[in-house]
């Protein structure tokens, strides 16, 4: 393995697995050499984190790096100083929990602020659960929306995925959410109590994962045979 001789210093924005995959198998080489030259990171979770940077490369002294937490508890008066080792000339990592960092993803806050202070920011290639689920869905890429979280309370959810399916019709646009894992099932039983029959639904589970599930049928053909997803990071999809 070639390292990086010279290091520039920038925000370097680090994919994370999506699951349990070979790291290999989702990240290019060039990722390992970045990291290799990085000593100061900025993430949502430091025990995920840690053990992300092991799988890449065992060699690796987590005593010798710094770790800056930033998730949804972060003050944002605290962010700016998280800055403070790129300002100086080092380069920075963002890692995020799961997939591409500042995409659904807390670490968007500090990427803001680095642009703002005119600091160079590299996004670095890696698993993206949303593109990937639009790719494996047959559905729409030229126009997609992701919607994040859809409402708790059942009567704004339902409200809501009745919005969302109209917009698929009226746009030609795909439209992407997600649910905690363990509201999978509640979910998937919403979408086919709020949407037509005829409105096809995708449910991507697992991506890049050995347990891999992507399937697009109708609401129609959903019906009672929804999968067992419970507690496996989920996307759902629906289009006209």
């Amino acid at each position: 393995m070639r390292y990086l001789s010279i290091m520039i210093p920038a925000l370097y924005l680090i994919p994370n697995l999506l699951g349990e995959t070979p790291v290999e198998q989702v990240l290019p080489a060039y990722n390992h050499e970045i990291i290799m030259g990085i000593r100061h990171f900025i993430v949502e979770d430091v025990r995920t984190a840690r053990r992300f940077l092991k799988q890449v490369d065992r060699s690796i002294d987590i005593d010798q790096l710094t770790f800056y937490t930033l998730n949804k508890h972060t003050k944002p008066d605290e962010i700016s100083g998280m800055l403070k080792p790129l300002e100086e000339g080092n380069a920075m990592g963002v890692i995020s929990e799961a997939g591409c960092p500042a995409v659904a993803d807390p670490g968007a806050d500090v990427v803001a602020i680095a642009q703002r202070k005119g600091l160079k920011v590299v996004p670095l290639v890696g698993p993206s659960s949303i593109i990937l689920a639009v790719m494996g869905s047959g559905f729409n890429g030229q126009s997609f929306a992701f919607n994040g979280y859809l409402p708790i309370e059942p009567d704004d959810r339902i409200k809501t995925l009745k919005k969302l399916e109209q917009r698929a019709y009226t746009e030609n646009q795909t439209q992407l959410f997600i649910e905690t894992p363990y509201r999978n099932a509640k979910m998937m039983a919403d979408i086919l109590k709020a949407c037509r029959p005829q409105t096809h639904l995708c449910i991507a589970a697992g991506l890049t994962t050995p347990d891999e599930y992507i399937r697009t049928r109708t609401v129609k053909e959903w019906g009672g045979k929804l999968p067992n997803l419970d507690k496996i990071p989920c996307i759902f999809l629906i289009y006209r």
